[in-house]
Parts: C-alpha cells; sequence; structure tokens
C-alpha cells in the first residue's frame, strides 16, 4: 500500500468519489476539529480507523510532518497519455499538458502538479526515468491536487513530443537563456508546454522538439526562478492569453 500523510491530502483523498484510501491512522493526541471531519468522512465511507501513539504514525509516515494523520491506501494509478489528451479543457475546448523532464525533487513535483491543477491543466507527463514518482511527500506537497490532475507517465519524453505534434499539439519549451519573450507567444490550439529541471534546464532532444522556446522577463539581480514559480508564471499567461481570445470571439 502507499502511504499519504497531512490533513489536506487525507481529507482532499477523502472526499474523491473513487476513494482510494483502505485504513486511517489518528494521532491519538491530533487536534480536535479537522480530524473530527476526517473521521466523519472515513465513518460515511466505512473505512477503518485506527488510534495510534506518535511514534507509531511516525513510523508508518516515515518520520515526515504528518500533522497526526495517515491515509494507507492503493498504489498510485498513473493516467494514461491519450485518455489525458482526449479531455478539452473545460473552459477553452482545448487541451494543456505540462510536461516535466528532469524533475527529480518530490517537493517541486508536488508544487508543480499543485500549480498545473490552480490553471485547469488537463494533465501533467512525467519519464519514467530521471523524474520523481508521484509517492506520498508529492502528494503532500500538491496539497492534494495530485487527486485531481491526471498524471501519465512515458517512456521517452522527445518521442512523446513529437507524437503531441503530429496530434495538433504546440509545444513551448521555458528557456532562460535562449528562448523569446513570454510576452510575445500566441498559444494557438493544443499546448504543451515543457519544463525542464532546475539545474540542467531542457536536455537537447527534448529542447529539438519544442516548436518555441520562451524565457520569462526578468529585473531583478539574480535571474533563475524555481521550476514551480517558473510554470505558474508561463501557465497564467496562457490562461489568460486563452480567456481573452475566448473573451473577443
Amino acid at each position: 500500500m502507499d502511504v499519504i500523510y497531512g490533513i489536506n491530502p487525507v481529507t482532499e483523498a477523502l472526499k474523491m468519489e473513487s476513494c482510494q484510501i483502505l485504513k486511517i491512522a489518528v494521532a491519538r493526541e491530533a487536534g480536535k476539529e479537522p480530524v473530527q471531519g476526517i473521521l466523519a468522512l472515513a465513518a460515511e465511507k466505512r473505512i477503518p480507523v485506527a488510534f495510534l501513539e506518535k511514534r507509531e504514525l511516525e513510523k508508518l509516515a516515515g518520520r515526515r510532518s504528518h500533522q497526526g494523520i495517515v491515509g494507507l491506501c492503493k498504489p498510485f494509478a498513473y493516467a494514461d497519455l491519450d485518455r489525458v489528451i482526449e479531455g478539452l479543457h473545460h473552459n477553452f475546448h482545448r487541451c494543456l499538458l505540462l510536461l516535466l523532464d528532469g524533475i527529480t525533487d518530490p517537493q517541486n513535483l508536488g508544487a508543480l502538479i499543485r500549480t498545473a491543477h490552480c490553471f485547469g491543466v488537463n494533465g501533467v507527463v512525467l519519464p519514467v526515468n530521471r523524474s520523481a514518482s508521484v509517492n506520498a511527500a508529492v502528494v503532500k506537497a500538491s496539497a492534494g491536487a495530485v487527486l485531481y490532475t491526471p498524471v501519465a507517465r512515458v517512456v521517452n519524453m522527445a518521442r512523446t513530443l513529437n507524437d503531441l505534434k503530429k496530434k495538433g499539439f504546440w509545444i513551448y519549451g521555458a528557456d532562460a537563456a535562449s528562448g523569446q519573450d513570454m510576452n510575445d507567444a500566441s498559444y494557438h490550439g493544443n499546448v504543451g508546454l515543457v519544463m525542464g529541471s532546475e539545474g540542467e534546464g531542457l536536455r537537447s532532444i527534448v529542447r529539438s522538439q519544442c516548436d518555441f522556446l520562451l524565457s520569462i522577463p526578468m529585473e531583478g539581480k539574480i535571474d533563475s526562478l524555481n521550476v514551480s514559480v517558473a510554470a505558474g508564471i508561463l501557465l497564467n499567461d496562457i490562461h489568460h492569453k486563452w480567456d481573452s481570445r475566448e473573451g473577443a470571439e
């Protein structure tokens, strides 16, 4: 079984119609109000609850900050990319994908999925290798957003980008060094936004598959952003321009 921990991730998992939690463990001394809400949801879904000592809960959560609550659940189910593509954006009748190449830090991956969810991304795509997988730390860092945003895995990211282009996607890669100003981008049709690792950026083989390379204009003396912040800025730009275009039409 997989483990998720923290009040928000466990609460969101319980709210889902297809709840994957099999059992909940609660610290005996956990705070009352948030926990009572979780216990009520668990009772409604007939999910067993065990009250444990703090040290037992820490063992389940791997000594991470669990806020007195741990959920034991079925292994995370990755989505099928073709099915993700079939889902049009609920507002814009287009598909928006966030493709992550080389994101190995679970905290960054969780933050990116949370950002993607907040901007209505249809799905997040990860490579099987050179990437963090969805685990308890990612669920916690995403504040439960990973439970609502489909995450697919692919064997070869460059080949996947090429396949997406054949299916009508325009691929935009984030490249601070050589990209065009994002303010000049139009984002027509279905869009795939590719973010590389913080240390290396986009790999050359992935960069070569991008139709456009984008940079974020900055004024400060520090010329780099956390990858989830950069993704949020670019996704907001896409969201804003799509919204403006739909309003004009």
